[in-house]
């Protein structure tokens, strides 16, 4: 996957528009999920930052997260019963998770459901579509 190039001030753009005050740690965070969109956990964030950050916390880690899943700037999968993960919100898109590599993949070819606004007379206000499988790299190593 091709890494995306994103400038600071894009991420403090985003950020102020969002609601939320733009600090280093805050831009740091937003800006690795925007560039590796691999669907860290927590951990991975922050190890992947803490050697350029060395004031960086685990819990300042977690806090920035759920401060941008508040805010709808990034949303919170809970594929695994293990952990947590994080993807920034963009365009709409669900996830497959292959069980053989643990890898998640953006899926954006299932139906659209995001006008849906009740079901069965409950009031929706979040869905996740989690899809389950053997991806095609695992696919193919197995041939």
């Amino acid at each position: 996957m091709k890494k995306l190039r994103i400038s600071i001030e894009n991420v403090k753009n985003l950020l102020e528009a969002k609601g939320v005050k733009p600090s280093f740690q805050r831009i740091s965070v937003l800006k690795y999920l925007l560039q590796e969109n691999n669907h860290p956990s927590v951990d991975t964030i922050y190890k992947n930052l803490v050697s350029q950050i060395p004031t960086l916390s685990r819990t300042t880690v977690y806090n920035t997260l759920k401060l941008l899943s508040e805010k709808e700037v990034i949303s919170t999968l809970s594929i695994s019963n293990t952990d947590l993960r994080f993807d920034f919100v963009g365009e709409p898109h669900d996830h497959f998770q292959c069980n053989t590599c643990g890898k998640i993949y953006d899926i954006y070819e299932i139906s659209d459901f995001s006008e849906l606004k009740t079901v069965d007379g409950h009031q929706v206000q979040e869905m996740q579509l989690h899809l389950k499988g053997t991806c095609n790299r695992c696919l193919e190593s197995l041939n």
